[in-house]
């Protein structure tokens, strides 16, 4: 045993687990903490300017490094401030370990007022997290941060929670040593594996749809193995984007909400879904559901067969399962006129995407994937320009380098984007609106300050586009807080020590995209819309709702 603060045996379990990067706010509540990351060797504290910013940016290094994401902040309005955060790491199924204060323990439940008192705070947490816990005993400290993060990071990923009375931190604590922890992995078993290899063997046309589960398992390699040795099409869901590299043949894109995709997943025989939730804009949940027999693997086992019906369910981890089924006697009665048919199609959606944003656009996304290193990470804010623009255009070469809000809140592009860039060091891109870029417009104060290699591409077109574009087919073109006044981005950035430029050609675009990748510190690029070939929305049709 080890004597040391409460404070202390954070970081001590923090080092135990591989922590490298916190991202948070220095407030009365989390002092001894904070003190004990600043006295780290190993760990470094990265000050951010809002709370759900912190929380974002720990997310998006989360996604981008395949590490443990930490965050630490005040109780009440500080711990309050992290809800949308957590929210989206809840969503996205990301391991981010939030570390919030609490009042002393001689005043929690007493209801007095005490400054940033929450009574109901550890409830709060409990609805947007894996695991919440309040420690009563600094001895407790250790031990249930790494009991905590074990939970965190087993079977299918989410976010956890610990609130630490103040006086906990600063009080003795007996640590005991300490050990990384093995994320428990569950393997599928032997006899659905075989039946799963027996169905595949059947198939003519087979289809595998790639989810987020494969980059939270680091599977990539696995599926694209999968996808070789079958000769079966991969579509992806945004998630699961650079589960196979989409240069790859085989590979379709995130085109599954597409309804040019449709007669895929209504022709294909045998669908193999990995990792996925099938959540949200995806074509089963327009009411298209597959005729061929469906194999779903998946860490959670909840998920299986809530959308749609599996022949076949494999419980386990992507990685695990995915080497199981190649490690298999598993042969492929491919019809090779089915790729082409499918090749076809994904062909059909560029085509429909590219002229659907305008050759301007288009142009720009071409530059940013030239210029980009492979291993780059791309962030997406949820506006048009990633719905329409990076979702659509921009290649996803592996996993782990494309960053979105997986809920589809506006505003976390610039934070996601910030902690990815802490993960890697490396040129970072946030396709961001103007109006998203206004809810966390503060962290470009720490980009400036640590000078991370972000380029943040502010697609410009003075309000809300697409509640603009829900509005006009909705309410009959009534609108009604779509218009923003929007500041002058490019002397925003120089207000905080960013180099910046106002960008009103493909050409200027092109230029200055290069001079920011090679230039190593943090732009912003005021790509002003209006001066751009004006792009066109398709909306997708829906198919007939079964027995409708």
């Amino acid at each position: 045993m080890t004597t040391m603060t409460g404070g202390e045996a954070v970081v001590a379990a923090l080092e135990a687990l591989g922590v490298d990067t916190v991202f948070g706010i220095v407030s009365i509540h989390n002092v001894p903490t904070l003190d004990a990351i600043g006295r780290s060797k190993s760990i470094e504290f990265i000050a951010c300017r809002h709370e759900q910013g912190a929380v974002h940016a720990a997310d998006g290094y989360a996604r981008a490094s395949g590490k443990l994401g930490v965050a630490l902040t005040s109780t009440g309005p500080g711990a309050a401030n992290t809800m949308g955060g957590m929210f989206e790491a809840n969503y996205a199924s990301s391991p981010v370990l939030m570390i919030t204060g609490q009042v002393e323990t001689s005043e929690f439940g007493r209801g007095r007022g005490t400054i940033h008192q929450a009574e109901q705070q550890l409830a709060m947490l409990r609805t947007v997290t894996k695991r919440a816990e309040h420690i009563e005993r600094a001895d407790d400290i250790a031990p249930t941060i790494m009991s905590v993060a074990l939970d965190m990071l087993s079977g299918r990923p989410g976010p956890g929670a610990i609130e630490i009375p103040i006086d906990q931190q600063y009080a003795p604590a007996e640590v005991a040593e300490l050990r990384a922890v093995e994320p428990r992995r569950t393997t599928p078993s032997k006899a659905m594996l075989e039946k799963a290899r027996e169905l595949i063997a059947s198939a003519q046309r087979p289809l595998i749809i790639a989810g987020g589960g494969i980059g939270l398992a680091n599977a990539g390699a696995e599926l694209t193995a999968l996808a070789e040795k079958l000769s079966a099409p991969v579509l992806t869901t945004v998630e699961g984007r650079g589960a196979i590299p989409e240069t790859h043949a085989l590979a379709l894109g995130p085109n599954i909400d597409m309804s040019a995709m449709d007669p895929v997943m209504a022709q294909a025989d045998v669908v193999i879904a990995v990792g996925t939730r099938f959540q949200q804009n995806t074509n089963v949940l327009k009411w298209l559901r597959f005729p061929g027999k469906l194999i779903h693997l998946d860490a959670d086992p909840t998920m299986i067969g809530r959308v749609h019906p599996a022949e076949i369910a494999l419980v386990g981890d992507a990685r695990i399962g995915l080497q199981a089924l190649l490690d298999g006697d598993l042969a492929s009665s491919a019809n090779a006129d089915w790729v082409t048919a499918c090749q076809a199609r994904r062909d059909e959606c560029v085509a429909s995407n590219r002229s659907d944003v305008g050759p301007d656009i288009a142009a720009i996304m071409d530059a940013i994937s030239a210029t980009l290193p492979h291993d780059a990470v791309v962030a997406k804010d949820a506006t048009i320009s990633a719905y329409l623009w990076g979702n659509r255009l921009l290649p996803v070469h592996q996993t782990r380098t494309a960053v979105r809000p997986t809920s589809q809140a506006i505003g976390p592009g610039v934070p996601l984007g910030l902690g990815a860039a802490v993960a890697t060091r490396k040129p970072t891109v946030v396709i961001q609106g103007d109006g998203g870029l206004m809810l966390s417009i503060g962290e470009l104060a720490t980009a400036a300050q640590y000078k991370l290699p972000l380029i943040v591409c502010v697609f410009n077109d003075r309000g809300y586009g697409m509640l603009r574009f829900i509005q006009d087919m909705a309410v009959a073109g009534r609108r009604t807080g779509v218009e923003l006044a929007t500041p002058d981005f490019a002397a925003v950035g120089a207000a905080f020590g960013i180099k910046s430029a106002r960008i009103a050609s493909v050409a200027e675009f092109t230029a200055t995209f290069s001079k920011a990748v090679a230039d190593g510190g943090p732009w912003i690029l005021d790509i002003d819309l209006s001066a751009l070939t004006p792009m066109k929305i398709t909306p997708q049709p829906k198919p007939p709702r079964p027995n409708a």
